[in-house]
């Protein structure tokens, strides 16, 4: 599998993954798409921002080709329970 195609299953799940799990998911794309987080930290008050961010700001340094491995591996783990 690869990372374009377990993006779209993943984006057409029946069922909402966890907050963490979604979390999970949104890290490692932006961090396969984008790269390293290149965004202000928002403020702490902005808690749904906050911690979108801080998914992403994890992986930094994580090359695009390793994010979209990790991206497959969570997908695959995931995907039993929502797909």
């Amino acid at each position: 599998m690869d990372f374009h195609t377990a993006s779209e299953k993943a984006k057409a799940f029946t069922k909402k993954p966890t907050d963490a799990e979604f979390l999970e998911f949104y890290g490692l794309y932006k961090q396969a798409t984008v790269g390293d987080v290149n965004i202000p930290a928002p403020g702490a008050l902005d808690l749904k921002a906050k911690a979108k961010f801080d998914a992403w700001s994890k992986h930094k340094g994580l090359s695009a080709d390793d994010a979209k491995a990790a991206y497959i591996a969570v997908y695959q783990k995931y995907a039993p329970k929502y797909a």
